[in-house]
């Protein structure tokens, strides 16, 4: 098969002439020598079909699975259920072949199943509007700090220091190219040194962000955040949330936000290591005009039955590129449509259960480690269904023991901080069972 690609030499020429270049070399012109790949590939000349897909697989199945693994990973992608239904449906050929609504006519059934998804997260946030949809969580952070700065027209947007600290790194690339300074408000005992944030937020800021529950699976006082920011003139609060922990927590609209943003990957969408994820944004009819995505309305047809249109779109895909909001935002048709059908399967109800058993089974842990007296209670704050232990061994030691023991445990705690006090950062959902849990305590017992 070598050298695995299908075009030969002479149709190679052939393009290369249609286009006016003269050999390969001369596309990649404009690509510095120093980051060139200098070298063929370090590939056999010589392989059949059969023999490379077996290499392949065999490659594929050193990958760990949660279907192998007891997963308490969190920090904003999490090992949920995903009732079969949602990949059944998503599959279906008419919904992972349909393409960006352009023609309404065309599309009322892409066009309705994002119309069904916006008014669900409205209404699961209380916030008035829906976009859909962004990348991910923070991709979602970073276009609500852009959207309300620029509406604020100015220079300053502060973000808690307890925000995922991936999303607070997007922020600040962005923010450096329009100008924008960042300021990260810092922590104290895994919240936002309230304070401290008081000292920060003056005239000249535009936009504060806060999570919650944070990264460290602590609840923020929101309610403080708000004051704080609405005492300045012309300052939004952009809130990031957990889309689950909705079904026992004060809807975002409750705490008078401008934005509420989040990362929706619980909403039926699979961990498949790393994404495509699913970042919503909700908002006030203010923002209308400057959110980045589409919106889709309802309308009716000129039978008088109920019909659906693009209603607004901000994507340079569909305007001119000097009035697109936004050039990077994606619509993620069939995650829009994963977590449509999840919110529909599993109602009100449903998305409290979930959210009820996974705080239950969060504390369940959390007070079963404490009393093997052996970690350190970092935060007196509540929590839903993530935490915060520290002790005095390495965390990649720790999550080594329990790797072993066949539990993916926890995000390593000074990776993320830079502090020397080491720990982990545990997630706990639904589909986590008290053996599971109990063998999380005696290893960290015995490691410890």
């Amino acid at each position: 098969m070598y050298p695995y690609i299908s075009l030969t030499e002479e149709e190679i020429q052939e393009m290369l002439q249609t286009i006016g270049v003269e050999k390969l070399e001369d596309l990649f012109a404009d690509v510095h020598d120093n980051i060139k790949f200098d070298r063929d590939l370090d590939i056999p000349e010589a392989k059949s079909e059969l023999e490379i897909a077996k290499y392949f697989n065999n490659m594929a199945n050193k990958n760990v699975t949660t279907n192998d693994k007891a997963c308490f990973m969190g920090g904003g992608a999490y090992d949920r259920y995903i009732p079969s239904a949602v990949g059944r449906l998503t599959s279906r050929s008419e919904f992972y072949t349909s393409y960006t609504p352009y023609q309404p006519e065309i599309s009322q059934g892409t066009l309705r199943y994002i119309f069904e998804y916006q008014t669900m997260m409205a209404n699961l946030t209380g916030m008035e509007y829906s976009n859909a949809s962004l990348y991910d969580g923070g991709t979602a952070i970073m276009e609500a700090a852009l959207m309300t700065i620029d509406k604020a027209r100015k220079k300053k947007i502060v973000i808690a220091g307890t925000v995922a600290p991936e999303a607070i790194e997007i922020l600040k690339t962005y923010s450096h190219a329009r100008g924008y300074e960042v300021i990260v408000a810092p922590m104290k005992n895994m919240l936002t040194d309230m304070e401290e944030l008081e000292k920060i937020v003056n005239d000249e800021v535009g936009t504060v962000i806060v999570q919650s529950p944070n990264y460290y699976g602590y609840i923020e006082d929101v309610e403080k955040f708000e004051k704080i920011t609405h005492s300045i003139k012309k300052n939004y609060l952009v809130l990031s949330t957990d889309p689950i922990s909705l079904g026992i927590m004060k809807k975002p609209a409750d705490y008078n936000v401008d934005v509420c943003v989040g990362e929706g990957q619980s909403l039926g969408i699979p961990l498949s290591y790393g994404g495509p994820y699913l970042g919503f944004l909700t908002f006030n009819k203010e923002f209308i005009r400057k959110i980045p995505g589409r919106i889709v309305g309802q309308t009716e047809d000129r039978d008088g039955l109920r019909s659906f249109v693009l209603t607004l779109a901000a994507r340079e895909q569909h305007i001119k590129r000097d009035r697109a909001t936004s050039n990077i935002c994606s619509n993620q048709g069939l995650n829009v449509l994963a977590a449509a059908i999840y919110m529909s399967l599993l109602g009100k109800q449903g998305i409290r259960e979930v959210a009820v058993q996974s705080t239950q089974k969060a504390h369940y842990l959390y007070d079963k480690l404490l009393a093997t007296g052996k970690v350190k209670k970092l935060s007196d704050a509540p929590f839903f269904d993530e935490f915060t232990i520290g002790f005095e061994k390495s965390a990649d030691e720790v999550k080594k023991a329990l790797y072993d023991a066949d539990i993916l445990g926890g995000i390593g705690l000074s990776r993320c901080t830079g502090d020397e006090q080491d720990g982990l950062i545990i997630a706990v959902t639904e589909k986590r069972t008290k053996e599971e849990m109990d063998r999380f305590v005696k290893v960290m017992e015995e490691v410890l």
